[in-house]
């Protein structure tokens, strides 16, 4: 079964206490939190005019990303920046541009590690099922070159489809958990008139190296596909660099 991802159009319907964390989160990343010392349960009451039931979810939240640490008697304190879920869609969606530009080339950096080793993997091991749906997802990637969100989806897919293939469970949940980011990802690298087309004729070439259980084929068709990926994710870094100098 295909894992399905939420809708970039879907409504989005925020709790109290998440608009909360929200503005909190974007408070602390400007640095309007100099000391490390986030506002307690009583402050966020105080300060919002919302109940202690709702500033102690918002904590809760924030506490759940990493952002801070909450102890009974103790302050509530700003963690280190480095130690925030990055992977949580909500984090990403409450960081400034800037920020996330950085993370993609993180998750880039990430995926030029892995994916070569889960397509030279799964050559191995792949089995002629997994094929069959690749060779669908190569097929639908061709219809969808005019449609860039609907051709995020399939291409994604295709890459879950090779980590399963894989077999290796730890694998397959860090390519899952950096789904969000990868999906913006795809968004910048999908820009362009002939992205997409380019993309299919990548995913062909992978596709062809595991009908041929090639494992080193795999690998370098895996990592060409990552590398033009990279040139594109640098090019958008580039453009988000100078749009903030002109600020």
């Amino acid at each position: 079964m295909q894992r399905r991802q939420e809708s970039p159009d879907a409504v989005k319907v925020r709790t109290l206490p998440v608009q909360v964390a929200a503005h909190l989160t974007r408070r602390i990343v400007s640095g309007g939190i100099e000391d490390g010392r986030a506002p307690s349960e009583l402050d966020i009451a105080q300060e919002f005019g919302v109940s202690r039931v709702v500033a102690r979810e918002t904590l809760k939240i924030l506490a759940s990303l990493d952002i801070v640490d909450v102890a009974q008697g103790r302050r509530v304190v700003v963690r280190p920046r480095a130690e925030w879920d990055y992977l949580s869609p909500l984090l990403i969606e409450w960081l400034p541009e800037e920020i996330v530009t950085e993370l993609l080339q993180e998750l880039d950096q990430m995926r030029v590690l892995l994916e070569p080793a889960l397509a030279a993997m799964a050559a191995v091991s792949i089995t002629d099922e997994t094929l069959d749906r690749l060779r669908d997802e190569i097929d639908r990637m061709s219809a969808l070159e005019a449609d860039p969100e609907a051709y995020l989806e399939v291409d994604h897919e295709f890459h879950m489809e090779i980590c399963r293939a894989a077999d290796n469970r730890i694998l397959d949940r860090i390519m899952y958990s950096a789904r969000w980011l990868g999906t913006a990802s795809r968004r910048i690298t999908n820009e362009g008139p002939a992205a997409l087309r380019c993309a299919t004729t990548d995913h062909t070439e992978i596709y062809e190296a595991l009908v041929a259980r090639d494992p080193e084929g795999a690998r370098a068709a895996m990592h060409k596909h990552l590398k033009n990926n990279s040139t594109l994710l640098a090019e958008k870094k580039q453009q988000t660099e100078r749009a903030a100098r002109r600020r």
